[in-house]
């Protein structure tokens, strides 16, 4: 048992001791998702506490552990329309009984960081993002003003105030990010280490003899993601654009699109490690919170193209590993897609920035900081 007299907390934490993993839900594979793969390598016998959970939807790695779900899992229309149910999801996460771990691990960018461990317990918090939906994608995520707005605007304000109030729950929190440190800071008042998340740099690699006769766009299909303007940009351009992934906003965005831009829909594994492959460059004109597909990219020798804005600035050095625009409007874009041209990047130096980025460094960091923070 170790004492930390600056937060005035008596910890039982060690890594030998019982360790829980808070994942909000395990609803198919992103980034969060990943992160997870590797916290279960680092603490192989950890039991998963997750609201929503969908075994046909994620990788066996996750799937063979041991996985408590909480009730609303039972109810399939919950399941899949949680964005209209986040107040209630507070109360169900926070009935997970964490008793007897000495270590809980939140992965969140929702409400996982507000389990309640043990008194005695250390937990540390890695967070993808603070709630995007009570705070700055409020928005994006319920545009209009007509009734579902107004039913939704006090119950937000009250997820806001949980949410801050549940950042006291966590002992130490580790951020994605710069950008996301900086909203933790801003909204929890909280200080955050900064590591990056995994990437798997073993299986995205460069290809012998590349085309490089498309650009390419990978994301969610979502509105905050700014894909219109990317769209736009490639209108009359002369230039190839293939877009991977799938999401709401897909009939909208394939009906203002031109015959430059090809929608391939949902890719992944060696069929997504070919469009990286290939590409010229990987296009984004959004605001990521990290952004794992830049470092996919780069450890596949591709540049990368991208708003000046959000975690790209932790991972792409301008003019070495790609282009950064700094007016996030369609002319901005178009400039320094004319720019990438004539701009001369190596291929080793590409792959060698991703390399900072593995699942192997980001497991070290991991530990170490959890060592550190258990005395």
């Amino acid at each position: 048992m170790i004492i930390d007299f600056r937060m005035g907390k008596v910890y039982n934490a060690g890594m030998a001791g019982r360790v829980a993993i808070v994942h909000d839900w395990l609803n198919g594979m992103r980034g969060g998702e990943k992160v997870v793969e590797q916290l279960l390598l680092i603490y192989p016998e950890a039991d998963i506490f997750t609201l929503f959970f969908e075994p046909e939807r994620i990788s066996p790695a996750i799937r063979a552990r041991r996985v408590h779900a909480s009730r609303l899992n039972r109810n399939p229309f919950i399941r899949r329309h949680y964005r209209w149910f986040l107040p209630i999801l507070p109360r169900h996460i926070e009935e997970f009984d964490l008793r007897g771990y000495d270590l809980v691990v939140s992965s969140s960018h929702c409400v996982a960081k507000g389990a309640i461990p043990a008194p005695d317990a250390l937990h540390v918090c890695y967070i993808h993002s603070p709630m995007r939906y009570a705070w700055d994608q409020y928005h994006a995520y319920f545009p209009g003003s007509g009734l579902k707005k107004r039913a939704i605007r006090p119950m937000i304000s009250r997820l806001r105030q949980w949410d801050v109030t549940s950042a006291q729950r966590v002992d130490r929190f580790i951020a994605n990010s710069r950008y996301v440190a900086r909203r933790v800071e801003l909204y929890y008042r909280r200080d955050a280490m900064v590591i990056p998340p995994p990437v798997d740099t073993d299986f995205f690699q460069p290809a012998a003899d590349p085309t490089r006769d498309y650009d390419l766009l990978v994301s969610a299909l979502v509105p905050y993601k700014n894909i219109p303007l990317v769209i736009e940009a490639f209108r009359g351009s002369g230039r190839k654009l293939r877009i991977v992934g799938t999401g709401t906003e897909d009939r909208r965005l394939r009906k203002m699109a031109g015959p430059e831009v090809e929608f391939l829909g949902f890719q992944g594994g060696e069929s997504l490690r070919g469009l990286y492959q290939n590409a010229r460059a990987v296009v984004f004109a959004g605001i990521e919170d990290f952004g794992i597909f830049f470092v996919e990219a780069l450890a596949c020798s591709t540049p990368v193209v991208a708003y000046a804005g959000g975690g790209v600035l932790d991972i792409v050095e301008p003019d070495r590993h790609g282009l950064l625009f700094e007016r996030q409007t369609v002319d901005g874009l178009r400039e320094a897609l004319r720019r990438l041209d004539d701009l001369s990047v190596k291929p080793e130096v590409l792959r060698e920035r991703s390399l900072q980025f593995s699942a192997a460094r980001f497991r070290d960091r991991f530990t170490a900081f959890v060592r550190e923070a258990a005395g």
